[in-house]
């Protein structure tokens, strides 16, 4: 868990919304309490962590140098490579892998709203919801068919080989969600995604990457709702743009660059 975290705006729980999420809204937790923040440097921060992937789980402590700084709140390098990293359980929210200020981008959107969203309660999210919408996403990415992620083995070692434990997933999961909910309530308004449009988007946008990994894809209507979702991130991204712009002209935003050290 990187310093980010441990802001009270991390506490909601869902990655970025297609282009300024990327849904991506991942990190962050309601349910679980993080631990002490890490020491920070003048020009990174100690971070302690154990690899999900290392067989003795053995901890370890790396420099974690700081790529933005959003109202205070630290993002950093390790905060980056997670962003990443976690596009592997979101295939269609970019055409194109990110780049790292895209990246950077991104998680400065997320925490500008996951700071507004702590100023007021957000409506809790179960277990049972989360996994709900995890068990749906095991059968949709594509790359996940050659792991078996039917089976919790499967599952289990596509998770670990993007370098995440169960419970990141779920808690990262579980702050997209909250995000899009808190998104939806705000700038959803008079939006309708039609069905025609689910199927524009299922045959020239789905298709097409299932049939680059050799995957027979899933039924339109199995991933339907995952369908409307993305649709209505791109309809309320123009709102989203606009409101975020204001909030960070409202506030104290620094992206440093290689070497620079943190203000």
């Amino acid at each position: 868990m990187s310093a980010r975290e441990h802001n009270p705006a991390y506490r909601a729980g869902s990655g970025k919304l297609s282009p300024l999420l990327a849904i991506a809204l991942l990190a962050g937790h309601a349910q679980a309490q993080p631990p002490s923040p890490p020491a920070v440097q003048a020009t990174g921060a100690v971070k302690t962590d154990a690899s999900p992937a290392d067989s003795n789980s053995a901890s370890r402590v790396t420099l974690d140098s700081v790529a933005a700084v959003v109202n205070g709140d630290l993002i950093l390098e390790s905060d980056v490579d997670a962003e990443e990293r976690f596009a592997a359980f979101q295939p269609f929210s970019e055409p194109k892998p990110a780049t790292r200020d895209r990246l950077i981008e991104r998680l400065i959107d997320r925490d500008l709203i996951l700071q507004q969203m702590a100023l007021q309660q957000q409506p809790a999210i179960s277990d049972a919801e989360v996994e709900a919408q995890l068990n749906t996403l095991r059968k949709a990415i594509p790359k996940c068919a050659a792991y078996h992620c039917e089976t919790q083995q499967g599952w289990e070692k596509f998770v670990a080989d993007q370098g995440f434990t169960l419970e990141e997933v779920r808690d990262r999961w579980r702050e997209r969600m909250q995000v899009l909910g808190y998104i939806e309530e705000r700038f959803r308004t008079g939006i309708d995604i039609a069905q025609p449009e689910i199927d524009d988007y299922y045959q020239k946008t789905m298709l097409p990457v299932y049939q680059k990994e050799s995957v027979t894809p899933p039924a339109e209507a199995s991933i339907a709702d995952r369908i409307r979702e993305i649709l209505l991130q791109q309809q309320v991204d123009k709102l989203l743009d606009d409101w975020l712009a204001a909030l960070r002209a409202q506030g104290s935003v620094v992206v440093m660059k290689p070497g620079e050290e943190a203000p």
